[in-house]
């Protein structure tokens, strides 16, 4: 395999070292891992621009403005945008998928509202996924039905459903529950347009009323919930709420890296 770094664009070397990725850049799978748990490791989850009524854009200039340059994060149809215009600025054959999220949501979810990519890489296929502030798969799942993925203490695997298509899902308490399903229906970055639109302003969003944030460490995660502050851990789980304005600004910047104009 050819290394392609020296042939990458300003843009992308910026996005690389925004995730802290220095290795190389041969197209391969074991890459594609790399830079998906870089990812997630350093691009927080986050809703904060929609909770503050900022209408948010999925041109690809300004999502490398926003969470590139600015150091800001996302949600699934910003951070899956750009980490899917990443892959394909690297060489990686990328489908844009969209998805119905079903953890805790009532069974059927009503609305597909949350997007995935379909990620060709050594000649195989995978499933990866930057855009989501709960627990998923920090590495690319392979699509193969029942094959299982142990991450850690995580363990995912795919499955066939006969209407909803591809079943991402994940194990807990012994019993294999459903994270989110989707069709292979290519999707245009136009066809997320309108689910943007319903998760910024719908009054059934769960976007729109309370902040939330949440970042993978490498012993845990960081998560933000309206004004609480959680730090987990292996073995504890910190949490503290902000007084002032000033101390909310400062917990913001030192555990996400976001600061907010």
């Amino acid at each position: 395999m050819i290394d392609r770094r020296h042939d990458v664009r300003p843009e992308v070397s910026a996005y690389l070292e925004r995730i802290g990725y220095d290795g190389p850049l041969d197209g391969s799978a074991a890459v594609l891992a790399e830079l998906q748990e870089c990812h997630i490791h350093s691009v927080p989850y986050e809703n904060l621009d929609i909770v503050r009524r900022i209408p948010l854009s999925l041109e690809v200039e300004d999502l490398i403005d926003k969470i590139v340059v600015r150091g800001r994060g996302g949600y699934c149809f910003e951070l899956n945008a750009l980490f899917g215009w990443l892959l394909r600025e690297l060489g990686y054959p990328v489908t844009d998928f969209v998805a119905r999220f079903w953890r805790d949501e009532p069974a059927p979810p009503p609305k597909r509202r949350h997007q995935v990519l379909k990620v060709e890489a050594g000649g195989a296929t995978y499933l990866c996924d930057v855009g989501v502030g709960g627990i998923v798969p920090r590495r690319p799942v392979q699509l193969i039905e029942g094959l299982e993925h142990q991450q850690g203490d995580e363990c995912y695997r795919m499955e066939r459903d006969p209407y909803y298509g591809w079943v991402l899902s994940e194990l807990k308490h012994g019993q294999w529950c459903w994270l989110y399903s989707f069709t292979e229906e290519p999707q245009l970055p136009k066809d997320f347009i309108m689910a943007s639109h319903w998760c910024e302003t719908a009054p059934d969003s769960v976007f729109i009323n309370h902040a939330r944030a949440a970042i993978r460490t490498r012993d845990g995660r960081k998560t933000l919930a309206g004004e609480e502050f959680r730090i987990f851990t292996a073995d504890s789980v910190e949490t503290f709420t902000p007084q002032t304005k000033e101390e909310y600004a400062e917990a913001l910047r030192s555990h996400f890296g976001i600061i907010l104009e």
